[in-house]
Formats: structure tokens, sequence, C-alpha cells
């Protein structure tokens, strides 16, 4: 591949300094290393809004292949610092393809690195946890790096938030589309109408939602609760989704002072991947941060009440604590470390998951959970 010929230099805070090139924007950028162990759906993880602040070293050793296309953006631009590659193919081969990586990544003002030991990268991580990092094409001193390293904010020190959630509110009305046809279908009539609590919400939560016969408002970070509860005792509407994102959600206060009201008006709600820790928070249980986090379209995850395994894609690095089963029956369990994967609370209409059942990428064995809110609702 001859594109990447530009160098680039990477600095981690354990003090590993490595060369690799670049394929993606030129710039220098700080931020937190995780790996990710999905096969596909680069496009997708790098328009992720809960990457934000978060570079991404993905384990599929070829990056690239089948291009880009608007189709599989989760919003409406790129969130991620940047990717970290062992081989980029910027030859493309896909009949939905419109561009390469490398030029999207450029468009975005992303960057993107190859030609490293993603291996080597993932072991690191796996090792010590995950941690901040600078990547830079335009400074090549190492001390330089560490400096501007050192110098910078932590990612649990930003609030993303403010940055990923939509500034006004609007209708979703796209759902799912066909696997067979890539075309996105009809939207049934629905049944039951939601408010979606933007924190960095993801495109096919919304169609899903859109699919399990709901009707979707989607609202900023900065709702008022208030509001809610009033238009929900008018009967406008239903339930409250609380969406995934970006960061630690303790950095949320003003969120969770509203989502307190939401829980003591008793409307129905569900959560995922932040949501879920939000609910957590605002019931008293804070979260704590896992050392390198679930990332991947392939985490085993135990239905409790089925017994059934489901194969589940995942993207957090903070989870609830074991003791918040003093207000909540767990639903779901993590097979990998035993960690909390879904939650319903007690003498509540709430419950909540940590993995994705939106997927995208990944399988689509949880799609069920979103069938499930609609029946909370009508219940």
């Amino acid at each position: 591949m001859s594109l990447a010929t530009t160098k680039a230099w990477i600095y981690l805070e354990n003090g590993t300094f490595l060369e690799a090139k670049s394929f993606g924007a030129d710039s220098t950028v700080v931020g937190e290393i995780v790996f990710n162990t999905s096969m596909s759906g680069y496009q997708e993880v790098m328009s992720d809004p809960s990457y934000a602040g978060q570079f991404v070293t993905f384990t599929a050793p070829e990056i690239g292949n089948v291009g880009v296309n608007s189709q599989d953006m989760e919003s409406r631009s790129a969130h991620a610092k940047g990717m970290l590659v062992r081989k980029y193919q910027d030859r493309y081969s896909n009949f939905r393809a419109e561009g390469s990586l490398s030029n999207f990544l450029k468009e975005q003002n992303i960057m993107g690195i190859c030609d490293i030991d993603t291996r080597f990268l993932t072991k690191i991580i796996r090792k010590e946890g995950a941690m901040m990092m600078i990547a830079s094409t335009k400074i090549s001193d190492k001390n330089e790096l560490k400096k501007i390293l050192e110098n910078s904010p932590r990612i649990e020190d930003v609030n993303y938030i403010e940055e990923v959630s939509t500034k006004v509110a609007y209708k979703h009305t796209q759902s799912t589309y066909s696997d067979r046809e890539f075309a996105y279908e009809s939207a049934p009539t629905p049944e039951a109408n939601v408010v979606v609590l933007d924190f960095g919400v993801k495109a096919n939560i919304l169609n899903e939602l859109v699919s399990a016969k709901m009707g979707v408002e989607v609202v900023p970070n900065s709702f008022s609760a208030d509001a809610l509860i009033e238009r929900y005792n008018k009967k406008e509407i239903d339930g409250v989704f609380l969406s995934n994102g970006p960061g630690d959600p303790l950095v949320l206060k003003k969120e969770q002072e509203q989502i307190k009201k939401l829980i003591a008006a008793k409307i129905p709600m569900f959560g995922i991947c932040l949501g879920h820790q939000l609910l957590s928070i605002s019931h008293g249980y804070d979260t704590y941060k896992l050392k390198f986090g679930h990332h991947g379209g392939n985490h085993p995850v135990k239905n409790v009440k089925t017994g059934l395994v489901e194969i589940t894609a995942q993207n957090h690095n903070y989870n609830v604590p074991q003791n918040i089963i003093e207000v909540a029956e767990v639903t779901h369990v993590n097979l990998f470390d035993n960690t909390i994967e879904g939650l319903k609370y007690n003498n509540s209409p709430i419950f909540s998951v940590q993995h994705h059942p939106e997927a995208s990428p990944g399988p689509k064995e949880s799609r069920y959970i979103f069938n499930e809110f609609l029946s909370l609702i009508k219940r």
C-alpha cells in the first residue's frame, strides 16, 4: 500500500514511543487508547459518538478494504480521535462503497495510523489498562510529545456529551434497513411515543426504536425533567430512552439530577450503555472504571431469565457496581468477567442493558430488547 508515506509518532503515558505511518489527517492529537475486537464495521465505530476522546486500536489486521459509505454512518460525523491499524488497504472493493477510508478520515480531520504492531499495543492495554496517548504527524521528538501529553486533560476530565449531543430536538422516522436489499424498510405505525435523551445516540438505536413500533423524538442533554413529566402526565409521551455516549458518567451531574426526577415520577425508562450507567448513579450507585473496557462485537452475555447466551456488541469503559442488587434485579451477565450487563429496577418501570442490542457493527441476537421496551410501556 503506497498511500501512507507520511510518518507518524506515538507516545503512550507508560513511556512507550513508536514510529508508524499516517493515512489520515495531519495533526497532533491527545486521547485515550482502547482496543476493539470487531472484525468489521470500522466506519460505524469511528462515527459512534461513544468513542469521542479515544484512539481505537483495531485487532482485525486488514482495515479499509470495503471503503466507506454514507449509509453506515452512526452519527453526522466521526467522533473518535483516531484509529490505529496493522495494515491499511486503500484500494477498496465493495458495491456499496462511495470512497476510501483515508479520504474519509482526512475530510473528518481524524488521524489514521498504520504499519504498527497492533497486537503489541493490545497486549499493553490488556496488561496495564486503557491509558492516555498522543499521536502526531508533525512532532517526532519523544520528550516534546511527553510534555504535551502530561499537560493535556485526561478523558475523565472532559465532558464530551456537550460536543456530541444534538443542540435542537428532532423527530426520527427512519427504521432499520434490510440486510438483503441494503435499503431502509418502511417504518411501521407507532404504538407508543418515546423521548430519547441524546448523550451521543447511535443512528441504529433510533432505527431499532422505530422498527419496534415507537414514535421517536430526540432531545438534547440539556433536557428538562419537569417538562417531560408534564408531557407524560398529559399522555403526549409514553416513555423515555437514555442513550449511549462517551466519557465518565460521574461527570454528568446535571443530567443525573434530571434523571432522578424522572425516576421519582415512575416514567417507563430504558437505558443502553451510558444510559444504563446513569440510571445506576441516579439510584445512588456510582460506576467504576474497568481496566481496559469492553469494545467489540463478540462478547458473550447470559440472559439470566432464559439461560441463553447471546453474542453481543459492546463499547464501554465503565460499569455498574455489584451492590446495585440492593435496588435492582440482574437480568444479564457478561461471561468474560461476570460483570453486570442488564438490570430491572425493583418496583419501577425501568430497565437497562450495558451491551448494544442495536449492534452496528456486531451480532443482532439482542434486538428483542427494543420490543421489551414497548411491552413495558404498554403494561
